[in-house]
């Protein structure tokens, strides 16, 4: 069961914090923590992203985001994927 889970927005040179590229969330629990992107295939997968991000990577920037606003990116990504889908 999760102890705490953290929200990030991802952005890169092609997105902004108004409208990131994905979200990310690092999940924390007694056995340790992993890290969860949002993927193209509208669900939630392991990511290396962040820990690359800590150890130097700066391709993507990641901002704390909360949940509802989280689940925003995440609807927003359905509906892009809907839409694609027509």
């Amino acid at each position: 069961m999760a102890n705490k889970i953290t929200y990030f927005a991802i952005t890169d040179e092609s997105s902004s914090p108004a409208r990131p590229s994905g979200v990310l969330r690092r999940v924390e629990t007694d056995e340790g923590e992993v890290d969860e992107v949002f993927s193209r295939n509208l669900t939630w997968e392991f990511s290396p992203l962040l820990y690359s991000a800590e150890n130097g990577d700066l391709t993507n920037d990641f901002t704390e985001v909360t949940e509802a606003e989280a689940n925003e990116i995440v609807a927003r990504i359905r509906a892009e994927a809907a839409a694609q889908a027509e």
